[in-house]
């Protein structure tokens, strides 16, 4: 599966390459019912890749209408644990057949490095899928303890039509995310990818159909936050909302919750994520290279990126030494070249916004040591700036991009409090030899994944999603993903004698 073509292959099948451009609901592609369309752009060359369906609350209607008959007439959510096992499965062998034309679907579309998209997006995107799959038919129900006079038990159900909103950092990995554990539980969803990048979400809604998944049960709908994503979360009849983006978003969900059905929210929003270097970690060029993928990964259009550098005084310069030998590796330029690790900023505002931080690097106290540069309106070199202090910018806001941030600490309380100076709580990592501290740091920072000696978010068995104003209402990934989309439900059936005496007079 971790094949990566050639720059010249991947062109290839960028020139040939067919995009789907309508909703898909009930089984088929559609267009918007208002006949709209929107734009959708390659942000590396900033042409127009071609005009997607823009739906709006009509669509949002329709589409809820036959994902509540689908789940009420149980033609996904009746079918045997092992039957729906066996369709999500196929669904990822199907991914897993296509694997090139979705990496390159997904480069054109968000910018992202197709070598990215080939040997870290398409196989965590299976394997999410795969996981959820072989769950099915292992979580069992339970049994109450309530003596001889009544026989209980605990069960899990569907919890109905699932609405999914997704970010446009990463749109397979995801969609994945979301539908893996939504239709392992029974549900209809209702998929709302991002505006910029639509692509990769319709294609493989057809695939799961190919695969089996029934009309009706597996929906996109293409188009704004205000024309769709508040529509699906006002909406009466959606049941649940599972958001992955910005906080100031997240909130918004929350209200349209409170101002409808008090549909069930799960939020995974912003992070602001430090990695805490000390001055005894033992292998300063592994921590360079750890910090380097954690800042720059993805351009650092990541909610968990290593985004603040707290760093012992008296190794920071020998750290930041390393970390510019590592830099020299990732090369940004075209998104189809596989030597390349930086592609394109998802859009052109995005760019700007990143650009902004770098145009307002206080100098007198900031050193920008790398990169501090773009290269035309869609391309940010990855940059570390140093000397950045607590209330800074660089510090307290997320960037969205390849932008590292260094500041120094000089006793252990220091770092642990400035790990924790950010209103956010999703991500950390922690670089020491010492093991007391890896597990004092790990319990004390306020986040919800801390890695130690290494950046990571853990795997599929492990739930993914932060504290604070970085999360809400439950997890991504592992089990307890799967419980957001399950309501509980108790059944108690009394076997008392008084009720055999009845019987027997």
């Amino acid at each position: 599966m971790h094949d990566p073509l050639s720059a010249i292959e991947y062109h290839a099948i960028a020139e040939a390459m067919q995009f789907p451009s309508n909703a898909f609901v009930d089984g088929a592609y559609r267009p918007s019912h208002s006949g709209r369309t929107f734009e959708t752009i390659n942000p590396a060359t900033g042409k127009v890749l071609t005009h997607i369906a823009s739906c709006d609350a009509e669509d949002v209607d329709f589409a809820v209408c036959k994902a509540r008959a689908a789940f009420d007439d149980g033609r996904w959510r009746r079918r045997t644990p092992d039957a729906r096992k066996s369709v999500l499965l196929a669904l990822a062998k199907l991914i897993e057949e296509h694997r090139h034309e979705l990496a390159v679907m997904e480069s054109l579309d968000s910018g992202k490095p197709v070598r990215e998209c080939q040997t870290v997006d398409i196989p965590e995107t299976i394997k999410s899928l795969r996981w959820h799959a072989e769950l099915i038919d292992k979580l069992y129900d339970a049994a109450s303890p309530v003596g001889p006079d009544a026989f209980t038990v605990v069960v899990r159900e569907p919890i109905g039509v699932v609405g999914c909103v997704l970010p446009w950092n990463f749109p397979m990995l995801m969609l994945a995310w979301k539908i893996g554990p939504a239709l392992a539980a029974g549900c209809s969803v209702i998929v709302k990818p991002a505006l910029e990048t639509s692509l990769t979400t319709l294609r493989i809604a057809e695939l799961a159909h190919e695969a089996g998944v029934p009309a009706g049960v597996f929906n996109v709908l293409p188009g704004g936050g205000a024309e769709v994503g508040e529509p699906i979360g006002l909406h009466p009849d959606i049941d649940m909302v599972a958001f992955t983006g910005s906080t100031a978003t997240g909130r918004r969900f929350l209200r349209y919750a409170a101002d409808s059905n008090l549909k069930k929210i799960v939020l995974e929003c912003g992070g602001k994520n430090p990695a805490v270097v000390l001055n005894d970690a033992e292998d300063l060029d592994l921590v360079a290279e750890q910090i380097v993928i954690g800042a720059f990964w993805n351009m650092g259009e990541n909610c968990s990126a290593t985004s603040r550098l707290i760093v012992h005084a008296s190794v920071k310069d020998a750290l930041l030494q390393r970390i510019g030998a590592y830099l020299r590796e990732w090369k940004t330029g075209d998104p189809l070249n596989p030597a390349n690790r930086l592609g394109a900023l998802v859009s052109r505002t995005h760019f700007e916004k990143v650009k902004s931080y770098l145009d307002e690097v206080d100098t007198e106290r900031q050193t920008v040591v790398f990169g501090g540069e773009t290269q035309g309106q869609a391309f940010v070199l990855p940059t570390v700036v140093d000397g950045v202090m607590p209330g800074d910018r660089l510090f307290t806001e997320e960037i969205f991009g390849p932008i590292l941030s260094v500041t120094t600490f000089d006793s252990f309380d220091q770092a642990i409090a400035l790990a924790n100076e950010t209103k956010y709580g999703l991500a950390a990592s922690v670089y020491t030899s010492n093991l007391r501290k890896a597990i004092t740091l790990s319990r004390e920072i306020r986040a919800g994944i801390v890695t130690v000696n290494c950046f990571g978010e853990g795997d599929a068995t492990t739930p993914f999603g932060g504290y604070k104003e970085s999360g809400f209402g439950g997890r991504d990934k592992s089990v307890f993903a799967h419980d957001n989309y399950c309501e509980l439900k108790s059944i108690w059936v009394d076997v008392s004698d008084r009720l055999v005496d009845e019987a027997v007079c």
